[in-house]
């Protein structure tokens, strides 16, 4: 069965240097795709060191199989790098547009309740032209998720020149759509929605999908950090 995980660790500049340059490719067994990203605080200024922090790496990756993941982390010397981390693995079960380096995913892989946890994971590839409307736009949504009540983490993470990826996990289905269509109760409600209507409008990327996952299992520590996956609700 086809495996997704998200990785962050803290590095040294070396190596996440090195990720961001030379990822591993297709000579890492039972590895069908990776994005090596540098982490970004969200909603930070954007002339800051906070939104490059070379040191600190966000690694989204998709396996063949549980066994080639294991492998990674216990022989791969990037893979032994993020076992000194936290990573979530992650079941497939839904995509809203797609990009290049993953055509095979479905649109809809699964079922899910509304009260279970749930992760969500962007990725795109900027127009780079498009990159001050999209800080202006982008900026105010880092904000409220960053800040939302149903979110215990939420990260954004960037590949020079133009890949820029973002990461939360959220208490349940309900409370993430809520915030999608700008009915959470939280101040100002509808930014998401209006970053949304503003790239229909005129597209900031040349790539974008969403994507949503199924947490599995968390491994590890982030920033002093454990049970960061919310328990499901007891029935």
């Amino acid at each position: 069965m086809t495996l997704h995980s998200f990785h962050l660790a803290e590095v040294p500049h070396r190596v996440g240097a090195r990720a961001l340059l030379r990822p591993p490719g297709a000579t890492t067994p039972g590895l069908d795709h990776v994005e090596c990203l540098s982490l970004m605080r969200l909603g930070a200024p954007v002339v800051s060191p906070e939104r490059l922090q070379l040191s600190r790496l966000a690694v989204f990756a998709q396996w063949r199989d549980e066994a080639s993941l294991d492998r990674f982390l216990e022989r791969d010397p990037l893979g032994r790098e993020l076992a000194h981390g936290w990573h979530v693995r992650l079941e497939f079960l839904r995509r809203w547009s797609s990009i290049a380096a993953l055509p095979d995913l479905p649109v809809r892989a699964g079922r899910w309740d509304r009260d279970e946890p749930v992760v969500a994971v962007t990725l795109a590839r900027m127009r780079l032209p498009e990159l001050p409307r999209f800080l202006h736009s982008g900026r105010p949504v880092e904000r409220l998720v960053r800040d939302h009540p149903a979110t215990t983490l939420a990260v954004a993470a960037l590949r020079p020149p133009r890949t820029i990826s973002t990461f939360s996990v959220w208490r349940t289905v309900h409370e993430m759509e809520e915030m999608v269509h700008g009915r959470s109760a939280v101040p100002e409600p509808a930014r998401h929605a209006a970053a949304m209507a503003e790239r229909e409008r005129r597209d900031f990327h040349h790539e974008f999908a969403t994507y949503r996952f199924r947490p599995l299992s968390e491994h590890g520590a982030w920033q002093g950090r454990t049970g960061i996956v919310p328990r499901p609700a007891a029935r």
